[in-house]
């Protein structure tokens, strides 16, 4: 690489930053390459089983907290993050509605990987253009990075109690990405951290994955669960996951620093009407083709229609009594996959249940009309 000086690094890092805030992120910092200090964390998640099926936590080592192992050449990672909370928040009320199928907010709009990958590509093409010999590599939840902790060093914000990102300014609801770059730039500061003594993430885990301050078993985690799992939920969660079809935005709804969330203007984010909002029936029933052709370009169709079976027929099972969810269930055991029927049969049994019990319920109700209408004693 040519000669560069102090100040031309200063004066690239404003630019950077400048360019990086014209593509539409919200933030951009640099960190320098050296996690050491999150390896033994690492590792003890990793002995601990936390990361479940997910071997590529694993078959990658230390690598994910060592930078210059993944692309050779790297001296500095820029961190950047984009905000993808909608306009229309109304999606926190669908956890009220046992009928309706959640979707974690992230996964309603454009594939996030797609967005942040193309904008970062971009920023690296302006440094290149302006600094012959530049080398890098855009990276979106898409190898072994440690994304929370090049962002906590960057200055974007602090690693919360529930694992995630937080920013005083921001909250959670924005995605990182980076770009793996061969240049020494100046770096950012961490920020303080601010989390203080709140637990409300914790208090409010459905399935109680987050097992302590800063570290979630993913086996027990909801998104584990609906997307990166590929074998059957363990029946003692079932019922803790309510209405979550894909993902779990539990921790983040709760988490008092996202009252001063903004919202974004990336029109990519914006909820889909076909996903958002839809009641279980209506997501359980679509054939293969039209959940390929609902999902196009979006990150859900990445978990495929068997998994997506798989989770809705949970939801179902946890819903209200209804016979339309009967007969869906019944219709689809024996369509797609012995997983599936696993777990409609399971859905099965739980709307049978409280069918039995909607019946006893109805019985009840009827002897005490016929009681009133014949001016007896509700005793009688």
């Amino acid at each position: 690489m040519s000669e560069i000086n102090s100040i031309d690094l200063r004066e690239l890092t404003n630019n950077i930053k400048a360019w990086g805030t014209a593509l539409g992120f919200q933030q951009v910092g640099i960190s320098d390459i050296d996690l050491h200090q999150h390896e033994a964390h690492l590792q003890a998640w990793l002995d601990k089983g936390y990361h479940g099926d997910m071997a590529y936590m694993e078959s990658h080592g230390m690598k994910r907290a060592r930078p210059a192992e993944l692309v050779p050449g790297t001296l500095r990672v820029i961190s950047v993050r984009m905000n993808y909370l909608p306009p229309d928040a109304s999606f926190a009320q669908h956890l009220k509605a046992p009928h309706i199928g959640y979707i974690s907010r992230y996964a309603l709009g454009r594939d996030y990987h797609k967005v942040l990958r193309k904008r970062l590509k971009q920023l690296g093409e302006k440094i290149t253009a302006s600094l012959a010999d530049t080398q890098y590599r855009p990276f979106v939840d898409s190898a072994p990075v440690l994304e929370h902790a090049i962002a906590e060093k960057a200055g974007i914000g602090w690693t919360g109690k529930h694992s995630l990102t937080l920013n005083k300014d921001a909250g959670s609801w924005f995605f990182l990405g980076e770009l793996f770059i061969n240049v020494p730039l100046p770096v950012d500061s961490p920020i303080e951290e601010g989390c203080g003594s709140c637990t409300a993430c914790l208090t409010i885990c459905p399935t109680n994955a987050i097992v302590e301050p800063y570290k979630v078993d993913g086996r027990k985690c909801i998104s584990y669960l609906t997307i990166e799992s590929d074998k059957d939920i363990p029946e003692e969660l079932r019922p803790l996951m309510g209405n979550r079809i894909y993902g779990c935005d539990d921790c983040q709804l709760v988490c008092p620093w996202n009252r001063f969330a903004n919202i974004t203007e990336e029109e990519d984010f914006h909820p889909r009407t076909v996903l958002h909002g839809q009641s279980l029936n209506t997501l359980f029933s679509w054939s293969e083709e039209t959940f390929l052709q609902n999902t196009e370009g979006s990150p859900i169709r990445r978990i495929g229609y068997q998994k997506w079976q798989r989770n809705i027929a949970v939801a179902l099972g946890n819903a209200p009594y209804n016979e339309e969810s009967i007969k869906l269930l019944k219709e689809r055991h024996g369509t797609v996959s012995e997983l599936v029927d696993r777990h409609i049969d399971w859905a099965l049994q739980q709307q049978q249940k409280k069918q039995a019990a909607y019946e006893a319920q109805n019985r009840q109700q009827q002897r005490l009309i016929r009681v009133i209408e014949k001016g007896l004693p509700r005793d009688a």
